[in-house]
């Protein structure tokens, strides 16, 4: 799976990528608005792309894909969906780091792997999920045509998300 936009590439991540990896996961927009993943080392942010990434390209047939700049290959963030046992659809999900946002890459890989989702995975609905101050996210769900319609409340999560759907 390889998807090409204008200005991005978004593919599978692998093992090779666990140095931006290990960036991405201790930036402060990924720390204050998803969450501390305890990734303190290179073989940690291995572990972490084993374990969530490419065991959910094997399992579900999708998963959170790297997003690179066409131009330099240099990754700058990841989008994909997840399979969440709290939610009745596929999740779409995000996270760039922050150097790269606010000149649209996010909007413009979303778009993409929407369209991916619909037309290559048979997906119909796509749920999202996102704390309540992330304003930068509800934003571009809402550019995306998403819209809130109501809250979640994981197990492991002390405050609920708010719910986002496709339709």
């Amino acid at each position: 799976m390889e998807l090409l936009t204008v200005r991005l590439i978004i593919d599978k991540a692998t093992i090779a990528d666990a140095d931006f990896f290990f960036q991405l996961l201790n930036s402060p927009t990924w720390l204050e608005h998803i969450g501390d993943r305890g990734i303190q080392t290179k073989e940690d942010a291995e572990a972490y792309i084993e374990k969530s990434l490419l065991a959910s390209y094997r399992h579900n047939g999708f998963g959170l894909w790297k997003v690179s700049l066409k131009e330099s290959i240099q990754p700058i963030g990841i989008c994909g969906f997840l399979k969440r046992d709290y939610l009745d659809a596929p999740d779409i999900g995000f996270a760039m780091l922050p150097q790269y946002e606010g000149f649209g890459y996010m909007l413009e890989a979303c778009r993409t792997v929407m369209e991916y989702g619909v037309l290559e995975l048979n997906f119909t609905e796509v749920m999202a999920v996102t704390t309540t101050n992330n304003v930068r996210s509800q934003k571009l769900l809402s550019k995306l045509g998403f819209s809130e319609i109501g809250t979640v409340q994981p197990l492991d999560r002390e405050a609920p998300f708010l719910l986002f759907s496709n339709l």
